[in-house]
């Protein structure tokens, strides 16, 4: 019985890009001479056996055997994880930079301009608070946003401690700090434009208020038709003749009542303070003019209510 010829592999949906399985076989030979050592220490090359041999470099590079075995399964891998795999390996500081290399070249690659993710939009801040937020935007948005890995592909100019401080808003990074940062987030030309923008916003303060010098004179002619307008309601209403005339005629009266009061008054007092040297006090010292004097003068000279008790001379 002739058998069915076998049906050729299913052909992928979706092409794989050249970068990427460029970078795929590269870390293969990098495993294959992995294998030569590990012979030589009677072992084998296992995932397991590069993943120690990564976690002996250094927290940079420890990761776990399936971490290791999954940058090998089609699929894009971190930059971590591709220097641990070459690291592990026995890769030196040449092949650490040609990892990185292809993996960046496989990162454009499937990152394609119709399926990238959009680059955070900084804004236009002018805060340090907002200067803040947007490096932690620009850092999420890094391929490997960790202190470590951020200070060491930003040089020696930003250390750890200060990358925090500047992240956590309690120092203000320098502009070459800043273009650092940058530059190891792998941020591109327009968002580090702004970051630098938002800079020297932060730096030159708020713009001064331009103040129109010909406002002065506005605000004081402003002022002025107030006072105009609400002087009317200041002012006292003007008499005519006749209204003049009552007006003065009981101011007259009104003052001649007064002057009656103070004489009668300084009378009564002057009585009185003869009566305490030994004199004779009068018993009803005119007590129907002290009767229509009192009111008069507790009204008009300021008394308030107190009284005198008229006949006896006393308060």
């Amino acid at each position: 019985m002739n058998r069915t010829p076998d049906r050729a592999p299913r052909a992928r949906l979706v092409a794989e890009p050249v970068e990427l399985a460029t970078l795929r076989g590269w870390l293969r030979g990098k495993k294959a001479a992995a294998a030569v050592a590990a012979r030589a220490e009677g072992k084998r090359a296992t995932f397991q056996y590069l993943a120690d041999r990564a976690s002996a470099g250094g927290n940079q590079y420890a990761v776990s055997a399936c971490t290791l075995r999954q940058a090998l399964d089609g699929r894009l891998p971190t930059l971590r994880t591709a220097l641990a795999f070459t690291y592990g390996a026995g890769g030196d500081e040449k092949d650490l930079k040609n990892a990185e290399r292809l993996w960046t070249a496989a990162y454009r690659a499937v990152n394609t301009p119709g399926t990238r993710s959009a680059p955070p939009i900084l804004g236009q801040f002018t805060t340090q608070a907002g200067l803040v937020r947007a490096m932690n935007r620009l850092r999420a948005a890094a391929p490997y946003p960790s202190l470590r890995a951020l200070t060491d592909r930003a040089g020696p100019g930003l250390s750890r401690s200060a990358l925090h401080r500047i992240l956590t808003g309690q120092q203000m990074p320098t502009t070459a700090q800043l273009t650092a940062f940058a530059v190891a987030c792998h941020a591109g030309e327009k968002a580090t434009d702004a970051l630098l923008a938002g800079h020297r916003r932060i730096l030159a303060g708020p713009e001064p208020y331009i103040f129109y010098p010909c406002a002065y004179a506005e605000l004081a002619e402003e002022r002025r038709q107030r006072d105009e307008a609400a002087r009317p309601w200041l002012a006292e209403p003007e008499l005519d003749w006749y209204q003049q005339q009552l007006r003065d005629e009981e101011e007259a009266d009104l003052q001649r009542q007064i002057d009656e009061a103070e004489a009668h008054l300084d009378e009564l007092q002057t009585d009185t303070g003869h009566g305490l040297d030994g004199g004779a006090v009068r018993d009803d010292p005119d007590a129907d003019l002290a009767k229509r004097a009192q009111p008069v003068y507790d009204t008009w000279i300021g008394r308030g209510t107190t009284s005198r008790q008229p006949g006896t001379g006393q308060p």
